[in-house]
């Protein structure tokens, strides 16, 4: 994750006789608070929490992403916001989980969480300083968590720009292959990577978008390559 130290707000919950307790959600808060600490070299939450390397996170459910005043966002970020992404408990937990599969060139620099059970005592955490987060469930999620980790062999897939472009002609009915991102992001000059993890989050149900998900269903790994290969270095 991306903030300063979270430990005042932390002793300003616990001085003011607030309870950190067994949240709702599936989730243990007071383990989550622990669990958080990863998360404070960059995020603030609570009271007096303010904007430093990264966004301060109250009020974090149901905020449409990049809309924290005054912080400074990533492109990526901005683009996902631009594509409607809002802050729910799904959207917060593959972010957690592996945050560059659902928001490509993000800046934050936390590598993800992988098991459920924290991620879970995260969010219960982060529930305790939002006014109305009714996206929380009341019990654990009971779904298998979508696997959207890209295996290093696809990764090292060497697209065919030329093949990438016979290809793109679906991409850039939508997408504008100047880079202009008016209504719709841009694609162009991901880095090729960004673009595959991108691609295969929406094949794994990751990143929701109907359309997305069924253009990525259709695509093999090698002609995902090729089209990254060719929007890395489009003109």
């Amino acid at each position: 994750m991306t903030e300063l130290r979270i430990t005042t707000a932390l002793i300003v919950a616990l001085s003011t006789g607030a309870t950190i307790a067994h949240a709702e959600a599936g989730g243990d808060a007071e383990r989550g608070a622990t669990l958080f600490r990863q998360c404070s070299g960059c995020h603030q939450v609570g009271e007096g929490a303010v904007n430093r390397v990264g966004p301060h996170l109250n009020g974090i459910f149901d905020r449409p992403a990049a809309e924290s005043e005054g912080f400074r966002y990533s492109n990526g970020l901005q683009r996902a916001a631009a594509g409607g992404l809002v802050w729910n408990y799904e959207s917060l937990d593959a972010y957690i989980q592996d945050p560059r599969a659902l928001v490509s060139q993000t800046r934050m620099s936390f590598r993800g969480m992988d098991d459920q059970q924290e991620r879970d005592d995260v969010l219960a955490y982060l529930r305790l300083y939002s006014d109305n987060p009714q996206d929380i469930p009341e019990s654990a999620p009971t779904a298998v968590a979508v696997d959207h980790e890209v295996a290093p062999e696809i990764l090292a897939i060497v697209g065919d720009p030329a093949y990438g472009e016979y290809l793109s002609g679906e991409c850039t009915s939508c997408h504008q292959a100047s880079g202009a991102a008016t209504g719709i992001p841009s694609i162009t000059h991901w880095p090729a990577e960004d673009f595959v993890v991108a691609m295969h989050a929406y094949k794994g149900g990751v990143r929701a978008h109907p359309v997305m998900q069924m253009m990525a269903q259709r695509l093999s790994n090698e002609e995902i390559a090729a089209l990254a290969a060719y929007f890395e270095d489009v003109d």
